[in-house]
Parts: structure tokens; sequence; C-alpha cells
């Protein structure tokens, strides 16, 4: 990894692990104080807005534990397990310019303890492998993106696998192909439609590829973020998380959620 990576990855964790402590130094130090442009719906743009969180999330028992991070120019994800307003799963993606933090992505979902897979949603490979590959691994992810997910050429989806071997952290679905085939199977019977409409971030490094989609679950307008291992050419292992998007009346900004 070469020292500009290094060193985003360093800053972009310090300033996560501060939503922890309450000490403003990383996020000061880190974060541009005139151009932080914030895709978490919740939230204004600005690192103030941040900074004046800072006491009330440690009062709340605010907890931070990273387990994966990539970097892929410009742009830091991070994967963590939070206690934020109650136990969550989450994904964080920062860009930086000259340095520092400009932009802010990010997509979470409610904890889930017991799995048909009987994985975590977080636990499982952090390691970075195969960074020489890490164009031909991202390729190959989305193209499982749009052929499989949505829709384009369904006919390939034993193609990205390697027979039944495929681990699973969505917390609804059993490991396997047949896993994945009995958790769809089950949706439909129940009417519940997962759409794939557009694909708007393919971040990766080696053998992690995080992809960030757009679309609806259950009729809702989605967030997906997906997180791919690929091993040996083949997909090996998922995580994932949803987030149903806020309606425009209730933003607290406009950059919209991607």
């Amino acid at each position: 990894m070469t020292n500009a990576k290094i060193e985003q990855t360093q800053k972009a964790i310090a300033v996560l692990q501060s939503l922890e402590s309450g000490d403003p130094s990383a996020i000061q130090a880190h974060i541009n104080p005139n151009k932080y442009i914030q895709h978490n719906l919740s939230f204004p743009d600005g690192r103030e807005v941040m900074l004046g969180a800072l006491d009330s999330l440690k009062k709340g028992g605010t907890k931070v534990d990273i387990k994966r991070v990539i970097v892929d120019g410009d742009f830091v994800a991070l994967h963590t397990d939070y206690n934020f307003f109650g136990p969550k799963i989450g994904f964080d993606i920062f860009r930086f310019e000259n340095g520092q933090i400009v932009e802010h992505w990010d997509n979470l979902q409610d904890k889930v303890n017991q799995t048909p897979s009987g994985h975590t949603m977080i636990d499982g490979p952090t390691e970075i492998a195969d960074a020489d590959i890490t164009e031909e691994n991202k390729a190959y992810v989305k193209g499982f993106v749009e052929n499989i997910l949505m829709g384009k050429n369904p006919n390939l989806l034993t193609s990205y696998f390697d027979g039944d071997n495929y681990i699973q952290h969505n917390p609804s679905i059993a490991d396997g192909l047949s896993g994945l085939g009995a958790a769809l199977q089950a949706m439909a019977e129940q009417g519940v439609e997962m759409k794939y409409e557009q694909i708007h971030q393919v971040i990766g490094q080696g053998n992690f590829v995080l992809v960030a989609s757009e679309g609806t679950f259950a009729g809702d307008h989605t967030a997906y973020y997906d997180l791919f291992r690929v091993d040996n050419g083949k997909i090996a292992e998922h995580w994932d998380v949803m987030e149903t998007i806020l309606p425009e009346e209730k933003r607290a900004n406009q950059n919209g959620k991607f």
C-alpha cells in the first residue's frame, strides 16, 4: 500500500473513531473546513455539524468497531460495527481532495444477531489480497450486479460462483447459491420485490469490491451497499447493508443519497 493510501486510511479511521471518543481533533485536522458535502440525508453539510454532535454521541454511548477498510484512489470505504442509537452495521465512504475529506456517503442498517447462515452481518475475512487484479475484480463484480441483481442476464447466475460455495452475511439469507435461491423464492411468494435499478459507485481494493446501488425493496426507495469478496475468479462471500432513502421533504440536505 502506498504512503498516500496509508495516510487516507488512518485519517478516515480517526474521523470515525472520534464519534466514540468525542475528541474533535481528527475532524478538525482531516475534514476540509470549507467543503464537506454530506450525503447522509439526516444531516446538513459542513464539518461543524459533526463537531457539534460529538458530546451527545459520546454521552449516548456510541461505539465504533471498524472491521474493514478499502482504499480506491481518492475514496476510502469502511465497514463498521456501530452502536449508534442502537446496534447497527454501516458502510461509510469518504472522498479526499488534497489530503482532506471533502465528501461523505453512508448506509446503516439495524444489526441482526440471529441469521439463517449462522454468520454475523460483519464477521469473516478482513485482509486485502490480490491487489494486482483490483480492476479486474471491480469489473467482474459490477457485471454480477448488472447481470444478476439488475436482471440484464440472469442466466449467467451460476457462472459467478464455485458451485454452492458462497458465504452469506445478509441477515435473512442462508449460505450457498441454494440459500440465495430459496430466499428469493420466499420473497416472491410473499409478494416482496427487490429491484436494483442503478449502480452509483464501485469501490475496490484487491479481493474486496463494494457496490453502492439504488432501487426499491417492497416498494420503498432503497440504497443497497453490497460488499463482495472475490476468490480465484469467483464470488466467494457477501456482506450488505440496506437502508430506506428519506423522502425529499424530510432531508436535511439536497445532495441526494448518492
